[in-house]
């Protein structure tokens, strides 16, 4: 199993002890679990803001699926010879799914081009749905240098909330390298992929929906069979 040294994150770092609470009769010797937190952009700049979407329109994110391997809170990693392991003593606050949903639903916030963006837990209706599915979120090593590539791979499904009518498939996705053979260099290098994966996702979801009520639009435009016999 690979484990690589050194957890200074410049990222949210959380010691997660098992017995930390506990003194007297109990003690380990073990090293506490270490805890990344990835954060999504915090607003929208120039860079990642999207005009808004006219007519105004909300959007739903559902639970992301997640590939074999991937439905978990170990921080995976990609090793030669198709192996996959994780990286000891270290782990995400939620499993991959739970993490892709809630900074996606940050970042299309943060784009400003929704009305409003809900989690799937939420009971209110949208005009559409995101589906996705994490296809890649992992540390590679198979490149052959010291430092690992990260990978984010998200594919995605939009459609309209009545109706389930898909509008448009896409997929987003990045990759970054790690500076250094550390943990916290290989997390930093998640939060680069991880976000810029996202500014696609959502750049894509705006764009879909857009051209879709554009479609709508050029339909209610249309004028409707005449009714009126010829004319004598």
């Amino acid at each position: 199993m690979k484990v690589i040294s050194g957890v200074g994150s410049v990222l949210v770092l959380l010691s997660v002890a098992a017995a930390s609470g506990c003194t007297g009769l109990f003690h380990s010797n073990a090293q506490p679990e270490q805890v990344y937190y990835l954060r999504a952009p915090e607003v929208a700049g120039a860079a990642g803001a999207i005009a808004p979407l006219v007519p105004p329109a909300s959007v739903r994110v559902a639970h992301p699926l997640a590939s074999p391997g991937l439905d978990n809170a170990h921080i995976m990693l990609v090793q030669s010879d198709q192996r996959m392991n994780f990286f000891a003593g270290s782990r995400w606050p939620s499993p991959a799914p739970d993490v892709i949903e809630a900074l996606t639903v940050e970042t299309l916030r943060a784009s400003a081009a929704w009305s409003s963006v809900e989690d799937a837990a939420s009971p209110f209706p949208s005009d559409y749905l995101l589906h996705s599915a994490v296809r890649r979120f992992e540390a590679d090593y198979t490149g052959g240098g010291a430092a690992p590539v990260v990978y984010v791979v998200i594919d995605c499904t939009i459609g309209r909330g009545e109706g389930r009518e898909v509008i448009a498939n896409f997929s987003a996705s990045a990759s970054a390298p790690a500076a250094a053979n550390r943990q916290s260099e290989v997390v930093a290098a998640f939060e680069e992929a991880t976000r810029t994966a996202l500014g696609s996702l959502s750049q894509q979801a705006a764009q879909a929906a857009r051209e879709d009520a554009q479609r709508h639009a050029q339909k209610s435009d249309k004028p409707g069979p005449s009714t009126s016999g010829p004319g004598r």
